[in-house]
């Protein structure tokens, strides 16, 4: 059986319509997805909406509609948005699942009985916008106007609560990251963990009795979950948990062994939530730790963090509308260094699309495959007069396609895309060197190993870029009627010989990547 693999995003609060953070998200998640089906992976993403908590039933009640109502409206656009954006996510879930309500039931049970849940009294920091509790020492500003390290307004708030038994796993959690260096990634997220709990952890509060749009607590009447517990515990539930008890189905058994999961990519404000908050709960209930949690930088609009009073937030659905979902995917993975903030424009998207796809390896694969359609009959030409220069393109191609393998399985996705544009910039260099074209007439046997070259070099281009540019990658291939599109195809010497020695001929194609204009009302 293949060797799994279990990615999954955070799942999107879907209190307002979906942005272009949320699309970025799952655009990066989907790429990794991709790219480990083609290593041979069993691949289960996971990606959702997080349905729960006050911030819900306050937009619920703005728009004077019931929650759930709200809540199914507002999810639907998310699950559109990715697949529009071409997320081949294997679920979609939503925390007001049936099973999820289970299994958070289940985890609150395994943390009970652990002896690390306490019913006391809570008094203090509240942000509704980030659904988090926070100590004195962490905000800023004074009187009315306290502000979370966020940025975000906080409440003064006192009710009755369930308490899990943080500060119990303070070394545990120290000693966890010691001994597992790239469980929280990158570096830079690392060290704000670090040394955030270093400073001391506090009992948490993980129940609210001020509202009842969420969870139930087992055995509390009048207490719902605090919403990250829930949201949290979406990942178990992608894999069937509770494994045993009420669910022993042949499919949960399958889904187990899918956990731990080998990456949480989140955004990087919610990283304390996952490296902290996660761990914690996973350890009291007994249940094995996940891999790795990868923190994201944020996508900032012209340099400025996109914000609703700005009016700088951008529909991702506009962008794929405008530019195509390809192209999107392409700049997003290749202009963002991944972990860091990145920035976007219009222009800025038009420009290294043009550049990269359209003229580099569009082009590129364009005239090769247009001039053996129009000069050859469409046939992939026999093997010509061969000269070292041929050789020497292919070792390029294999070496760049190598170190996009190697870069996307370190979660280096835009250094990746660097090195496999080394590849395209080699085969235009080749092509111009050897010109094609002006051996037809002078030289058909040299044409024929040039052109036979370059249609193994785009190949194995195009297969490597799949994850990225999953359609226009695909288009490629399939007018060289190249059927196998994993990391082992790229490495099969033999394709070409066979595909030659057959029936099938290269119709005259259509551009897989076209150029980009600028729309008019790009400012808008």
């Amino acid at each position: 059986m293949a060797d799994p693999f279990y990615i999954t995003t955070a799942i999107h609060y879907p209190n307002g319509r979906p942005h272009i953070g949320h699309a970025y998200e799952m655009i990066a998640a989907d790429a990794i997805a991709r790219f480990q089906r083609q290593a041979g992976r069993d691949v289960l993403f996971q990606t959702g909406t997080d349905e729960h908590g006050l911030k819900m039933v306050q937009a619920a009640r703005d728009r004077g509609v019931p929650v759930r109502e709200f809540a199914d409206e507002m999810s639907s656009y998310f699950s559109a948005m990715a697949d529009r954006l071409e997320i081949s996510y294997d679920r979609f879930i939503r925390t007001v699942d049936t099973d999820h309500y289970a299994a958070s039931q289940a985890i609150w049970q395994a943390m009970a009985d652990a002896g690390d849940l306490y019913l006391d009294r809570y008094e203090g920091w509240y942000s509704v916008r980030d659904e988090a509790f926070y100590d004195e020492a962490e905000l800023t500003g004074e009187g009315d106007d306290r502000r979370s390290p966020q940025g975000t307004p906080v409440e003064w708030t006192a009710e009755e609560t369930w308490f899990f038994r943080l500060s119990k796993y303070q070394q545990p959690l120290l000693d966890l990251y010691a001994a597992n260096p790239d469980f929280i990634r990158p570096e830079s997220r690392r060290n704000e963990v670090m040394r955030f709990v270093e400073g001391g952890l506090s009992d948490l509060s993980v129940s609210r009795t001020s509202f009842d749009w969420g969870v139930p607590v087992p055995g509390s009447p009048g207490h719902v979950m605090y919403v990250w517990v829930d949201a949290l515990t979406n990942y178990l539930t992608g894999t069937g948990y509770p494994h045993t008890g009420q669910n022993t189905g042949a499919a949960d058994s399958d889904l187990a062994r899918f956990w731990p999961a080998d990456l949480h990519l989140i955004g990087k404000d919610i990283v304390r939530f996952h490296a902290v908050f996660w761990p914690a709960f996973l350890m009291s209930a007994n249940i094995p730790l996940p891999k790795s949690v990868f923190g994201h930088g944020f996508l900032l609009t012209r340099g400025e963090k996109m914000s609703k009073s700005v009016g700088n937030v951008v529909d991702p659905m506009a962008l794929a509308d405008a530019f195509g979902v390809d192209a999107l995917r392409y700049f997003f993975l290749r202009d963002v260094s991944f972990g860091q903030d990145g920035s976007y424009s219009p222009e800025a998207i038009v420009m290294r699309v043009n550049a990269e796809l359209a003229n580099s390896f569009g082009n590129l694969a364009q005239r090769t495959l247009s001039f053996i359609a129009k000069n050859l009959d469409g046939a992939l030409p026999a093997e010509g007069t061969v000269d070292p220069a041929d050789g020497q393109l292919i070792e390029e191609v294999i070496v760049a396609c190598a170190a996009f393998k190697a870069g996307f399985t370190d979660l280096a996705l835009s250094h990746a895309i660097e090195a496999w544009m080394r590849g395209v910039f080699a085969c235009n260099q080749y092509i111009d060197a050897q010109a094609p074209w002006a051996l037809r007439k002078t030289d058909p046997e040299r044409m024929n190993a040039v052109l036979g070259t370059l249609v193994r070099a785009i190949r194995m281009l195009a297969i490597a870029i799949i994850p990225v540019v999953p359609s226009a990658a695909g288009k490629v291939l399939d007018q060289i009627g190249a059927d196998a599109r994993d990391h082992a195809a790229i490495d099969d010497d033999g394709w070409y010989a066979r595909t030659a020695a057959s029936a099938f001929r290269i119709v005259a194609p259509t551009g897989a990547f076209p150029r980009l204009e600028l729309p008019q009302d790009a400012e808008a």
